[in-house]
């Protein structure tokens, strides 16, 4: 599937802001299921300073400066992708055999997928979380299998709404909610594998969405993404992440688009900066992703003369 993406943050600051430095992680990742044809970012007012790098995770990140003073900011990231579907993840292990393959112990082979077992800032080990997932985590069941059944059960307690939550709400708190957003659903999944010590991966990106039949597609009504892959160790080599959607409840598929993965949203967040001044900010955030031929259609129309 070749999707286009238009992902545009803009800040409207008060009092202006003097200097700036940002990192944004707005470029969608280059793999196997995922190729990146076209990539652009454009900054406003432009950047005195602009390069790209690589993290530890193997994210592409941008770092941009401002030094000049500012009273808004535009970030728009636009993106040509071609997806294609994930392999069918497959996993002969128990849960608690999994976990003893990740566990500590003198002479073991070491697996870079343990990293994602410890807590990191928004994805504490907690009992409550251990408490919630032994419902699906039973003794001696597929560790596949646990998993889905854990998305599944998020997906049905816990109500999607926006204003439940923030981007600060700690995970332990959304357990208690049984409510928030995407990013909530992720973070609360990945504290439960963490806290029964399975390593899972926070992955930011899209998702496609259809209007309704005979409707027409709202540009910049889509938004930000957030899901979890959880990791299947394997004999013999390098283990399979497996990649699961609690605020759905499925399988990514080609109408995804994956941005970039690691411990938790921190380590991702699509922009953020240091500021001096700009004690107060407003932040509007549009996001569009379509199939590139609806994208041609309407970069036509708009460019047709009008008569």
């Amino acid at each position: 599937m070749l999707l286009h993406v238009i992902h545009e943050t803009r800040y409207q600051y008060s009092p202006a802001v003097k200097t700036a430095q940002h990192m944004a992680h707005l470029k969608p990742a280059h793999n196997a299921q995922q190729q990146l044809l076209h990539h652009e970012l454009v900054i406003d007012p432009e950047p005195d300073q602009c390069v790209e790098a690589v993290d530890v995770y193997g994210n592409t990140r941008a770092f941009f400066s401002l030094k000049a003073r500012h009273e808004a900011l535009k970030v728009t990231a636009r993106s040509l992708v071609s997806t294609s579907a994930p392999p069918i993840p497959k996993c002969d292990l128990t849960w608690e055999e999994a976990r003893e393959r990740l566990r500590y112990h003198r002479g073991a082979a070491y697996d870079p997928a343990s990293e994602f077992v410890f807590a990191s800032p928004y994805v504490p080990r907690h009992e409550n979380f251990v408490a919630y997932a032994r419902e699906s985590f039973t003794p001696g069941r597929n560790l596949l299998d646990a998993a889905r059944d854990l998305m599944h059960r998020i997906y049905a307690d816990f109500a999607y709404e926006t204003e439940a939550t923030d981007v600060s709400t700690p995970a332990i708190e959304a357990l208690a909610l049984r409510k928030g957003v995407c990013q909530d659903f992720a973070h609360v999944m990945l504290a439960c594998l963490r806290s029964l010590g399975l390593p899972g991966r926070y992955v930011s990106g899209y998702l496609l969405t259809e209007p309704p039949p005979g409707k027409a597609r709202l540009i910049g009504s889509d938004a930000s993404h957030a899901w979890v892959s959880v990791y299947l160790p394997r004999d013999g080599g390098p283990g399979q992440w497996a990649d699961l959607d609690p605020t759905n409840d499925r399988a990514p598929g080609e109408d995804y688009v994956t941005l970039a993965t690691g411990r938790d949203y921190s380590d991702v967040s699509p922009v953020r900066g240091v500021l001096h001044g700009g004690a107060n900010h407003k932040l509007h955030v549009a996001v569009t992703v379509m199939p590139a031929d609806a994208a041609d259609a309407i970069t036509a129309q708009a460019l047709a003369p009008t008569i």
